[in-house]
């Protein structure tokens, strides 16, 4: 009974190891290991990608609804880095310093452009209220812009180290509510200055004229000019194309979802810089010649009344134009 219980046990045991090794199989393949790094981002795709002409983007996986957190590395993004903080501070450096020394030099070797025949004591109205009201309203976000706009870009290099990394955090989130919100009275200056004085900067022959002859910057005399010269109206035109450059793009920035993408955001960033910097240097000019540069210039924008000797200098057109309609009184008249 025991020899018969034993064999029968045996039997039992050898079934139960035959059945689980023909099973095995079946369950191995069922239960196989799934590789979790298949699909995931190799390294020759990343060294690929940061060669020129590579992938415009690397992708991972997610689980979340945003595809754009997808994204692992952009090369584009790359470039756009190394031109903000590398080629952006040249292109700053040369504009805004070169423009700073052309002046001094042109200071010191041209001096401070005076009144030929001297003041006369008589005055006319060159520019009323609401014109100097738009001037100045534009020109004082202008300041501000550019100021917060170059902290963006050289304040971490140049002002960080001076005045520590505390001050330096709140000084930029200052020009940053700055930068954003005096955006938009900048924007309705620029379109109040176009609409008041385009007709007036129309160019023509004249302003050839006037620029073949240095515009009275160069050499003697005066060539002649309407209520803006050849200078002046292409100081205005650069105000209003680079200030639409910069409104749009500005836009842009401001309201980042509506550009169409981060490539396209990186795109308006560098145009934002560009010619921020440019119609900085250039607004430079304007200011060296409307203040220290030329006697009685200021004035037009200060009082709005500018000597009677320096309009026939600069404006004898517009001077004429201005008898002609009798807004000059006749004493002043002649008194030409």
């Amino acid at each position: 009974m025991r020899l018969s219980r034993s064999i029968l046990s045996f039997f039992a045991v050898l079934g139960v190891v035959l059945s689980l090794g023909l099973s095995s199989p079946a369950t191995a393949q069922q239960n196989a290991p799934v590789n979790p790094t298949a699909s995931s981002v190799r390294e020759d795709q990343l060294l690929n990608a940061l060669k020129p002409g590579g992938a415009a983007e690397i992708g991972g996986r997610i689980t979340i609804p945003d595809g754009k957190a997808a994204t692992l590395i952009r090369p584009a993004g790359r470039e756009w880095r190394e031109f903000h903080q590398g080629t952006m501070h040249l292109v700053g450096a040369v504009a805004i310093l070169g423009m700073i020394a052309v002046l001094v030099g042109f200071y010191f070797t041209r001096g401070k452009i005076m009144i030929s025949g001297g003041p006369s004591g008589s005055t006319i109205t060159r520019f009323g209220a609401f014109d100097r009201f738009i001037h100045w309203t534009t020109a004082g976000c202008f300041i501000v812009l550019a100021i917060s706009g170059l902290n963006i870009t050289f304040g971490k290099v140049l002002l960080m180290p001076i005045i520590g990394e505390v001050g330096f955090s709140a000084l930029s989130q200052l020009g940053k509510y700055a930068h954003n919100y005096l955006a938009f009275p900048f924007m309705i200056g620029l379109a109040l200055m176009f609409l008041v004085w385009v007709k007036d900067n129309i160019p023509g022959m004249i302003d050839v004229q006037w620029f073949a002859s240095g515009g009275g910057l160069i050499g003697k005399g005066h060539p002649k000019a309407k209520r803006f010269n050849g200078g002046q109206k292409m100081v205005f035109w650069s105000v209003i194309l680079g200030g639409a450059a910069l409104s749009v793009s500005g836009w842009y920035l401001l309201f980042p979802y509506t550009a169409g993408g981060v490539l396209n955001l990186q795109f308006w960033n560098v145009v934002h810089g560009i010619v921020g910097v440019v119609l900085i240097g250039a607004m430079l000019a304007h200011a060296y010649i409307g203040s220290v540069g030329m006697e009685g210039a200021f004035d037009a924008m200060g009082s709005g009344e500018v000597d009677l000797n320096w309009a026939r200098e600069h404006h004898i057109l517009w001077v004429e134009d201005e008898m002609k309609k009798g807004v000059i009184p006749a004493r002043l008249q002649a008194a030409e």
